[in-house]
Parts: C-alpha cells; sequence; structure tokens
C-alpha cells in the first residue's frame, strides 16, 4: 500500500508542476493588470537609437498624460495632454505641436500601450519564465520576445524585460525590420505619487518658433 501511495505521488508531482507554470500571455496579463492599478507613475528614462541616447525623467498619467523632462538632451521636453503633443527643442528655439485624435497618441509603458501590445503581437519567454540577468546591470528579469500576431506591423519583434518581483517594464526594445532598434529603459519608478494634471500643461518659451502639425497635417 506504501508503495502504491509513493507512486501515485511522484505521478502527480510532474502534473502539479505543469499546472503552476504561467503562460506568456498570460503574465504579459498580469504586467498589464498592475499597471491598469496605476493612477499615475514616475520614472527615470533612458531612450537609445542607434549610437544616440537620451535621458530624463518620465512622468504618466491616466489615461494618456505623458511628460519627459529631459536632461540629455538638456531643457528638452516632450509633454502630450491626450490632445496635443508638444515638443521643446531649446538647441533650435522651436515647439513643435501635433493635435492627435483617435487613440493615436503616445503610450509607453501603460495599461493601455500594453494592451495594444497584447492585440498587436503574441508573447512567448525568450528562454523560460525563470528570471535571467539584464544585460549592462545584472539584474534579474522575465524576458518576454513578441512576434507580430499579423502583417503591417513597425517591429517585427518587441523585448520586454520585467521585474519579477513588481511585474514593472524595467526595458522595451523595438526591432525594426531593417534591423534597428529602439529602446527605453525605465529605473527608479514611483507609483500613485498624486501627480497633478497640471503638470501636463507646458508653458512654452515666449522666444520660441512655434511649428504646428509636424507630424502630418490634416487633409483638406
Amino acid at each position: 500500500m506504501k508503495t502504491a501511495i509513493f507512486a501515485l505521488f511522484c505521478l502527480a508531482l510532474p502534473a502539479v508542476s505543469f499546472a503552476q507554470i504561467v503562460t506568456a500571455e498570460d503574465y504579459l496579463k498580469r504586467v498589464e493588470d498592475t499597471y491598469a492599478g496605476f493612477r499615475d507613475y514616475e520614472a527615470n528614462i533612458t531612450i537609445r537609437q542607434g549610437n544616440n541616447t537620451m535621458a530624463g525623467k518620465v512622468s504618466h498619467l491616466k489615461p494618456q498624460f505623458l511628460r519627459i523632462d529631459f536632461s540629455q538632451p538638456t531643457n528638452q521636453v516632450m509633454v502630450f495632454n491626450g490632445e496635443q503633443l508638444t515638443v521643446y527643442l531649446p538647441d533650435f528655439s522651436a515647439i513643435l505641436n501635433q493635435t492627435v485624435s483617435g487613440g493615436r497618441g503616445p503610450n509607453m509603458a501603460s495599461a493601455a500601450g500594453i494592451a495594444l501590445l497584447r492585440r498587436a503581437y503574441a508573447p512567448a519567454y525568450v528562454s523560460s519564465p525563470n528570471p535571467m540577468p539584464l544585460e549592462d546591470s545584472g539584474e534579474q528579469v522575465v524576458r518576454l520576445r513578441l512576434t507580430p500576431r499579423s502583417g503591417g506591423q513597425t517591429y517585427k519583434e518587441i523585448q520586454l524585460a520585467i521585474n519579477p518581483q513588481t511585474l514593472y517594464v524595467r526595458r522595451i526594445e523595438g526591432i525594426t525590420y531593417s534591423g534597428g532598434s529602439t529602446r527605453f529603459d525605465f529605473t527608479n519608478t514611483k507609483v500613485n505619487q498624486g501627480i497633478p494634471e497640471a503638470r501636463f500643461i507646458y508653458d512654452s518659451p515666449a522666444s520660441a518658433n512655434v511649428y504646428n502639425n509636424f507630424l502630418f497635417r490634416d487633409r483638406q
């Protein structure tokens, strides 16, 4: 009898272990749910594209408010208030404004942004659900690789690095079909800081030249 019980116990172990494995799809949904619980967050951000590097502090407020105050380039600012994207380029004394509609605004790392990724891309673990060291830092992260569910996407692959304790996004890297990449690193993330909407009202320098609809213009 003891032998039979032991055998049944051993047979049950693989089934229990398998049931505890979280699929990449479910893991990414957990990340989305985590961000859905944020009213706001602040983080240090570093953006790398090719040989170019930008750095600063990002602020996000639900549903789509976003501001980046850059330290590199110094004093550059990007603000999105849900309707208009504004970029201040101090080196050129220029203000670039773009009216945005239809949910085309920047989402970055947010519940809405992750939901868009889940709809457009299929996630898989890079190697396993186990945390692994993040390049350049040694931090332990869960790595996901996202590939397009259909054609027409900007990136042929997006890689996510997730902090396994907090489920915060640590890194997003998009790889284009031509082999180029854009990488966003988020560090020192602080959530629900009580950020006011007033932070996303940008008072541009009066001396700056203003250029409207610099990304695309409404067709007549």
